[in-house]
């Protein structure tokens, strides 16, 4: 016999009235009536097809049956509550483990300044961090096997919060290309090289960001071939294979003698911050999106 053949309220009256064992105190501890108790007691013994409990005017004990079933239920019922307590603690408390992510180096102060303002306001929540592969960014937050994640919008079917880093545009190229030592560049550019292609697991949004299937002018761009990686679609761009357009950060984090990076002149800045599932808007990644917004000033749009 299981707890799943009962209902609660019958669960929870047999189990009090076996530690109670009187009809009159159980009633009081549950806040129903006398009656409600004798009533879902028979309902139990029916269908059980034996009494649990031997009554006399003066005294309630369990059967041997009854005393069995308690000691069944018992351990049943506390594993229950300790996992919805679990389910509490981790949907509202600031305990257990979070695990946090970056994609590409540019994201990594973001991160970290996040960390160790979140750390130390909740100094009991451990915090694991890691660097996400671009092609499992999103299959990661699906999972579970990352909580936040700062990353580049747009992310399609994710919750994000407030941006936390803006980037000019650059356009890599390779460094013999034409374009190499221009001043800068309109978006116009792109209808006349092919554009690297990031891998099919990004986002249909993030890839009309990046690589626009148009110019703003309404001109086709050419597709290039398609990368895995990050420095992979960058090596691409190096062997005159295709142009990337990628924030200014770039420079900084992949300075290459084989690639020239070039203002785009004309285009939006790339904003980054953090992404997670929406259903799984825990207590801690609330708290940690706050570390992240008050860690890192808001860049003005």
């Amino acid at each position: 016999m299981g707890v799943g053949v009962l209902e609660r309220y019958e669960v929870e009256t047999f189990l009090t009235l076996a530690e109670e064992l009187h009809f009159g105190r159980t009633a009081e501890r549950l806040r129903v009536t006398t009656g409600r108790i004798s009533h879902v007691v028979r309902k139990l013994e029916r269908r059980i097809g034996a009494p649990l409990f031997e009554r006399t005017s003066r005294v309630v004990r369990l059967t041997p049956i009854g005393a069995r079933l308690a000691d069944d239920l018992r351990p049943l019922v506390a594993a229950m509550e300790e996992a919805v307590g679990r389910a509490v603690e981790a949907g509202r408390g600031l305990t257990g483990e979070l695990r946090v992510a970056f994609v590409g180096e540019s994201t990594a102060p973001i991160l970290l300044r996040a960390v160790a303002l979140f750390s130390e306001r909740h100094p009991d929540c451990v915090v694991h961090v890691h660097e996400a592969p671009l092609a499992t960014t999103r299959s990661s937050l699906r999972d579970g096997t990352i909580d936040v994640l700062i990353a580049s919008y747009p992310f399609d079917g994710m919750a994000n919060g407030p941006a936390l880093l803006h980037e000019q545009r650059v356009l890599a190229v390779a460094a013999d290309h034409p374009l190499a030592g221009a001043e800068s560049v309109s978006l116009e550019a792109l209808a006349e090289h092919p554009v690297v292609q990031y891998p099919a697991v990004t986002s249909a949004g993030f890839k009309r960001d990046r690589t626009p299937d148009r110019t703003p002018s309404g001109r086709p761009v050419p597709k290039g071939p398609v990368g895995n990686t990050f420095p992979e679609l960058l090596s691409l761009v190096a062997m005159g294979r295709g142009v990337l357009p990628v924030g200014e950060q770039t420079r900084r984090y992949h300075p290459r003698p084989d690639l020239a990076y070039v203002p785009i002149r004309d285009a939006p800045p790339i904003r980054r911050g953090p992404v997670w599932l929406a259903s799984n808007t825990t207590a801690r990644v609330r708290e940690f999106v706050r570390a992240a917004v008050d860690a890192n000033p808001a860049p003005v749009d």
